[in-house]
């Protein structure tokens, strides 16, 4: 941790961020569910992100490295200056960053896959279409393995039985809202997703078993340190809603 660097009290009613990792170049936190990381044209009366959070919290100016979805909870990255967000930004882009990502899907997927899937690129409303800005579709793949499964014998769709699963994931590419898309792509939808998945699933889940959020996380990154140059492996594990509904169906995590 940088001698320059004071940690300040964190503001009356907002809860700290979990700090996975700092030194005086980088730092990684476990993001939340349902918070964004910076200020958006589409959630404009959002007053809460997690760079300006993180800031008054170490006392100094942080850069994202990558973007994590409002939903989506674990391993969020930033750089300490614009040159570390940058050498960081480089490693994602060359897709040398391996990730490793948890999420609840409906269905019984098969037992390990890869989806290998194009997808168009996506962007905000506001965001700049240049000229030459392409719309074809980018190479996106994803691997996938099921870790465990149940099946509840409650009529949630049009079957006697609902069956459900808990994927870890490891996408290759990067690609905006990739592996939400590519599991709705396989039919296997992520629970609580508003925009790819089942409205009838993520509603037994808010009503019947309390769980409200997106249940998709980053737990993992593994990266080269921007100045050392040695390999990194940052982990955030799943916790409050997520963990109770794993805990819930007997899934024990490797």
């Amino acid at each position: 941790m940088p001698d320059h660097a004071v940690d300040r009290p964190v503001p009356t009613g907002e809860a700290p961020l979990a700090i996975l990792y700092r030194d005086a170049h980088i730092v990684a936190i476990d993001k939340p569910p349902n918070l964004l990381v910076h200020r958006s044209e589409i959630d404009r009366h959002e007053t809460r992100f997690a760079i300006q959070i993180l800031r008054d919290q170490i006392g100094q100016r942080v850069w994202p490295a990558h973007r994590l979805d409002r939903g989506t909870s674990g391993v969020l990255l930033f750089g300490l200056s614009p040159k570390m967000m940058r050498e960081l930004g480089r490693q994602f882009e060359a897709g040398t960053v391996e990730k490793r990502y948890l999420a609840v899907v409906r269905g019984h997927p098969p037992a390990t896959g890869e989806i290998d899937h194009p997808l168009t690129r996506q962007r905000d409303d506001y965001e700049f279409r240049g000229e030459h800005s392409s719309e074809e579709a980018q190479a996106a793949v994803t691997h996938f393995r099921t870790l465990a499964t149940v099946e509840l014998p409650v009529a949630v769709d049009r079957y006697p039985c609902s069956r459900y699963a808990l994927l870890e994931l490891t996408p290759v590419t990067g690609r905006r809202h990739q592996i939400r898309r590519h599991l709705k792509h396989i039919s296997h939808p992520i629970i609580g997703d508003t925009t790819y998945g089942k409205g009838k699933h993520n509603r037994y889940f808010w009503e019947q078993l309390a769980c409200r959020r997106l249940l998709l996380a980053c737990t993992q990154l593994r990266f080269l340190h921007p100045v050392s140059q040695q390999p990194m492996t940052v982990n955030a594990r799943v916790g409050g809603e997520f963990a109770e509904l794993l805990e819930r169906f007997g899934w024990a995590l490797p």
